[in-house]
């Protein structure tokens, strides 16, 4: 099952994650914005790495930096605590979507990507 998910190309969740957002009410600048803190990427990067069709285990080892603060998050995903997941990607991957979760359910910006 991991090594699906680590061939899946981001552009094809990358929709999937904006939807979920805006059904709540959140915008896309606003999923940009998470995948950014997440990642280092710039704008500019990520459209690129979403332009190139890039899988995720290629997108996360083009990240510039993984956030420090990304230990911090906590919580279930898919019935997971992703401070548990062994799989360094895989738990990058849950990082991502717990992040997304969080912004559609409506918690502030500035708390998901500050305190988490």
């Amino acid at each position: 099952m991991s090594e699906r998910i680590f061939k899946m190309p981001f552009a094809k969740v990358y929709p999937l994650y904006i939807n979920k957002a805006e059904k709540k009410g959140r915008t896309k600048t606003e999923v940009d914005e998470v995948i950014m803190w997440l990642t280092g990427f710039t704008y500019e990067q990520l459209v690129t790495e979403i332009e190139n069709k890039t899988d995720f285990a290629t997108f996360f080892a083009n990240a510039p930096q993984l956030n420090p603060a990304a230990n911090s998050i906590k919580g279930v995903v898919c019935g997971v605590r992703v401070e548990e997941i062994e799989d360094p990607l895989m738990q990058k991957i849950r990082y991502l979507d717990k992040l997304v979760d969080e912004l559609a359910k409506g918690k502030a910006l500035e708390k998901i990507l500050c305190s988490n």
